[in-house]
Order: structure tokens, then sequence, then C-alpha cells
């Protein structure tokens, strides 16, 4: 055994990281491949999760969340609590300090002002951020000194690790993005493609929905990490030649989001070069139904926007018809195996917070076509197609190009041709989908289809900042450069109040009980989200890369810090 080798093997029985034993910049490169091609660097201006990781190596919150769920300080020297004074009593406010020294990897130091020019850039309503809800309820942000920042809220904030926790609410240097605030901020291409961070790699190289290329950064704040020198991110492709890349040809160290048939899976463990690994934390792939009409008959700007109301789909009967036909334990075995369980919630953990709600897992053809005979929509002139009122029951149903998600398409489309709904496919690039380009008429956040599919996860244990996405403020719009979380567009006076509520209540248990309403308000009563399966994050890794630890409370590349070559 070598002397690393050795020192590994200590660091594993004494519990520490392994990285720290490493020298700075000695493993080479690591190589990481997305099947969704990242867009852009800058997660506030992004829903795409492949975007979000591929910034969590370069840009740091104060704070992430680890594989078990618990806060642990990144920027920050501690978690501030009641406890040790750093939340104030009536829980109006939140104070951090930060490590002392910390740099950009330009060398200029990180200061409060940095965090204060955050959330004025996130918060400003011409800026469209797609991360607004994290810092919902903030009334301030102030710099009590260079190393003190002061989060103050309109009111007491039972939970107040929002703002600037985890890898969706990073710190930007106010210097690189000054000129970047309001209708500015998707102009900033060299800023968004290549910020300035604190993390250990700094981006060095950015093609579009291709690559990116990142070098070590020499003013990251442990002299041992990272032990990489450099880092390299391919996207395109899908989900299968990513994971084969890593698992079989042994090309590349990492595969994100290797949602591939589980048969698939078990040819390529095989081969032996590499490990799948999984974790369970609240992704769900679901369908979103649109509440607005998308028709391109509408002129730009009204349609897929509250201007317009879906002609078919604002009639709960036929939302509730089109779940009642899906099966969803047949969907996980074809798609996920051990990887996923079917579901109705959007919230399916932690044990506590998810709704004691199973009425959809049973499918139910009979009861979809009474609600359809009931809703008006029946097949009059015998063609196999519903209409009403000489309309035709036609619907386009949109995702990503993977080879799960068609396999679920076209499932979803022979049990809804069995209702007498007409069912148009339609498969886009998911770095496309997921890019966020306020130009581009595929974006699951411009929605111009009836229905779409993809899966999305609270980032947090305690889910009132995802669950916030459903606020009728979180629509996108033109007007929001067609940002926002509230992809479906549903819009409820009394969802608003109750989330309002859970804003408020400091008593766990009530707050358990809120976010289980607010789950079953969008899901069963509702049904303007249709869950369908709580998925496992399954992702792929060289059995030569060490350090890895899958997180789904927060990014997957949350600790590329500690990630080394074992040799």
């Amino acid at each position: 055994m070598n002397m690393k080798a050795a020192l590994l093997g200590a660091a594993a029985v004494l519990g520490l990281a392994p990285a720290a034993f490493a020298e700075r910049g000695t493993d080479g490169e690591v190589k990481l491949t997305f099947p969704q091609a990242v867009s852009i660097m800058n997660p506030y201006l992004t829903g795409g999760t492949k975007d979000i990781l591929a910034a969590a190596m370069v840009l740091e919150p104060l704070a992430v969340v680890d594989p078990n769920g618990v806060l642990v300080p990144r920027l920050a020297i501690e978690i501030p609590t009641v406890e040790n004074g750093g939340v104030s009593a009536d829980l109006t406010s939140i104070t951090w300090k930060l490590v002392p020294g910390l740099k950009w990897s330009d060398g200029s130091p990180v200061t409060a002002d940095d965090a204060v020019f955050t959330w004025q850039y996130c918060t400003d309503p011409a800026g469209g951020c797609s991360q607004a809800t994290k810092y919902d309820g903030v009334a301030s942000v102030e710099a009590v000194d260079p190393s003190t920042i002061k989060v103050t809220f309109s009111a007491p904030k039972p939970n107040p690790y929002t703002a600037f926790v985890s890898g969706l609410s990073p710190i930007l240097q106010k210097a690189q993005f000054a000129n970047c605030l309001g209708a500015a901020a998707p102009t900033c291409t060299d800023a968004n493609t290549m910020p300035i961070g604190t993390g250990p790699f700094k981006v060095t190289g950015f093609t579009v929905n291709d690559t990116v290329t990142m070098a070590m950064n020499e003013n990251y704040r442990d002299p041992a990490k990272p032990a990489f020198a450099s880092a390299v991110i391919k996207g395109g492709g899908d989900a299968e030649s990513s994971a084969r890349a890593v698992m079989e040809t042994g090309e590349f160290d990492y595969a994100w989001n290797t949602q591939i048939p589980p048969d698939s899976q078990a040819a390529m463990a095989a081969a032996g070069k590499g490990q799948f690994v999984v974790a369970f934390g609240t992704l769900v792939e679901r369908l979103e139904m649109n509440m607005t009409d998308p028709s391109p008959d509408l002129p730009e700007g009204e349609r897929s926007t509250v201007k317009a109301p879906h002609p078919i789909l604002s009639d709960i009967r036929v939302r509730t018809a089109l779940s009642k036909a899906i099966d969803r334990s047949i969907l996980v075995e074809v798609g996920y195996g051990a990887g996923g369980k079917p579901t109705c919630n959007v919230i399916p953990g932690p044990e506590g917070w998810a709704s004691d709600n199973e009425g959809c897992i049973a499918q139910d053809m009979a009861g979809a076509k009474a609600l359809l005979d009931e809703a008006g929509w029946t097949d009059s002139d015998g063609d196999g197609i519903r209409d009403k009122d000489g309309k035709k029951l036609s619907i386009l149903f949109q995702t990503t190009v993977n080879p799960i998600r068609q396999d679920f398409q076209a499932l979803i489309k022979d049990w809804w041709t069995e209702l007498g709904v007409e069912v148009e496919l339609k498969a886009i690039d998911p770095g496309v989908f997921f890019g966020g380009d306020p130009g581009s008429p595929d974006t699951f956040q411009k929605f111009y289809a009836d229905v779409e599919m993809y899966a999305n996860n609270s980032e947090s244990p305690d889910p009132e900042s995802y669950l916030a996405q459903y606020l009728c403020s979180k629509i996108p719009s033109p007007e929001t450069q067609w940002q926002g979380e509230n992809i479906n567009r549903f819009c409820s006076a009394d969802y608003d109040a109750l989330h309002a509520e859970l804003t408020k209540t400091t008593d766990l248990a009530k707050r358990q009980d809120i976010a289980k309403k607010l789950n079953d308000m969008v899901t069963k009563d509702s049904m303007v989200v249709v869950p369908l399966v709580h998925r496992g994050t399954l992702s792929a890794h060289a059995n030569s890369l060490g350090g890895v630890q899958i997180n789904a409370w927060d990014m997957e590349t949350w600790n590329t810090a500690d990630w080394f070559r074992i040799k």
C-alpha cells in the first residue's frame, strides 16, 4: 500500500474528508457528462438543474444541506441559531459571519456587500430571477460590517435558512454583476457564463449547450483542495450514452442523471468500471397541466399567459380523468425498478411532511371515462376521438429527449387514446427545454404545450420555499422574461393565504400539517400537478473517483472540492 492509500484508509477510519490528504491539483482532470447540456452558469436565471449543478462548482452559498439533510456552513463560519445568538429570539432576523480571508477566484475579497447585492439582484422585479422564492419574506439584507450579513424578515420566519442557503441561492460578486440588475440581467453574457466565484473551480471556457471547462481555483480557501487541477462538463446526447461513458467505456468520471431502464443499469454495472448511486429525497417525475391556452393562433404575449384560460384543461374533470387513466406502477416497473416509487404527492418526504395521499396509485379507466362523459366530451362522430361543441379533445404532450421519458410518453399516450383523447407527442432537447432562454419557444417555463413532463424537487427537507413556487406571483410571463417557478400557471388566493400561514408557523407538527394541505391543493384537490414517480436521484461514477457523496437535498456537485482520484 502506497502512502496516499494509507492516508486514505486512515481518513476513512477517522471519518475525515479524503481530499484533505491530497495535494491541490495533483489528480489531473475530472470529467463529468450531463445528458442535458449546460446553457448558463447563473442559477438565478435558469430553472434547469444541469445549469445549477455546474454553477455549484464555482458559486457558493453561505451554507449547504448535506446528504443527511443537515445544514453545514460553507462561506459562513457557523450555522446561526437562536441558541448561539445568530437568529433573533423573535425569529425576525438571522445574522451570518463570513469565514475570515475569503477571496473570489480573481483574488479580490468577499464581503457582506456581495450578499447585499445578490439579494438586490434577485429581487429586482424586472430581472426575472428564477430563484426568487429563496428571498420571500426578506425585508432587507444589511452589511453590518465587511464580514457580517444581517437578513431581516418582514415577519417572524420559522425557517430562516432560505436566502443564501443551498446551491440555488449562492453569492454573486457585486463587481462582476453590477451592471446586470433588472432587465439587463439576461444580457450579461460573460458574467452569466463565466461567473467569478469562491468554489473549488473557476470557468475557463464555455460553449453554450455543449461544454464547460474549468481550472482549479488557486484562491480556494482550503489550500489542500481541490485535488483535481481541472474539470470539464460535456453535455448533450442522452442519459444512456452518459451512463455508458462512465460505466463501460471509462471515458468520463461522473454521469449525472443516469435515468435509464433497470435492465440497462444491470448490464452496464457488469462491466466493472463504475457504480450507480441513488438517494431518495423529494424528486418527483410529474405532469404539469397548462391552465392557460398555448395555441399558436394567439399573439405572442397572450399564449400560455393568464390572459387566456385553457379551453380544455380548465375543467378539473378533464385533468382528473387524465390522471386516473395512468398506471403509475407500470411506469415505475418500466422506468426505474428499485429506483422509483409510485406517488400522488409533489412532497413525497421526508416522513412527517408527506400527505397520506394514495388515491391516484390504482389505475381507474372506467372512472376516467365517466368523468369525461360528465364533462360533455363524447365521441359524436365515431372516429374514436371525443369532442365537444365542435372541438376535438386533443392534447400536445411534451417532455425532454430521454429514453425513459419517451417510454412514459408512449404508455401515457396509449392510455389517453383509450380514453378517446387525441395525443400529439413532442420531445425537446433537454438543454433547450431547461435552458431558460426567453427567446426560445421550447422552454418548460414558456410552456407552449398542453401537458409537459419533467422532474423537480425541494432542495430542503422543509418545503416552505419549494411550495412557494405555486404562488400566483411566481407565474412566468413576458414581463418576467418567462422566468418563474409556477409552470402550470395555477393561481389560488386560498393557496397563497395558506402558504403565508406556513411562513409564520413555528410549531413543527403544524408546519407539516400545512405543507400536506398545500401539497393536496395542487395535486388531488385540483390536479394541476399530476405526480407520477418518486424518483431516486440516480447517477454514476467511475470506481476510480473517490469522495463522491450523492446528495438528494442539495446539488450533487455540492462537494466536488472533496473529489479525488483513487490510485
